[in-house]
């Protein structure tokens, strides 16, 4: 059902945008980047959180991780991780495929600036082998995203 709403959404906001379903799955990171041969960073992760009583979607790079000083900072409130089975009810998307499209109500969305290092990203769309490709910019402006920056750089590896 979720990837229906994914492209139920495409079909009607952004019918040039095509969801691209693979046979393997593309639920992590990694194996986004592998499938879609783009490099880990390009691969758009949608995490949900919880901000005190807001629950919202934030949309980084792939190789960033949230950094709690920073998602304080800016929301005023230490940011929680929801719960695989709550994650599902609220967006309807399973893990692996939560994006910010197709969702069944109205959740905040936040774009982190980190997404725009790339012209071209790939977020999940609804299901662990879905994806589309798109402008960051777009994805912000047809989930009415308000950028942020919450998340640090990649480590650098060490020789």
């Amino acid at each position: 059902m979720s990837l229906l709403s994914v492209q139920a959404y495409f079909a009607t906001q952004a019918p040039d945008i095509r969801v691209i379903e693979t046979e393997t799955s593309s639920a992590t990171v990694a194996l986004a980047a592998q499938v879609h041969g783009v490099e880990p960073d390009q691969i758009a992760k949608t995490i949900c959180l919880r901000a005190g009583d807001t629950i919202l979607l934030l949309v980084t790079a792939g190789t960033r991780r949230l950094d709690n000083r920073k998602f304080r900072d800016h929301f005023g409130v230490k940011p929680r991780m929801l719960g695989g089975e709550e994650v599902t009810d609220i967006t309807s998307h399973p893990i692996g495929g939560v994006c910010p499209f197709g969702l069944p109500s109205l959740i905040p969305v936040y774009c982190d600036v980190s997404l725009r290092d790339h012209a071209v990203v790939v977020p999940a769309a609804g299901a662990t082998n879905s994806a589309v490709r798109i402008a960051p910019l777009r994805m912000a402006e047809l989930v009415s995203a308000i950028w942020v920056d919450v998340c640090d750089m990649p480590k650098q590896p060490t020789d």
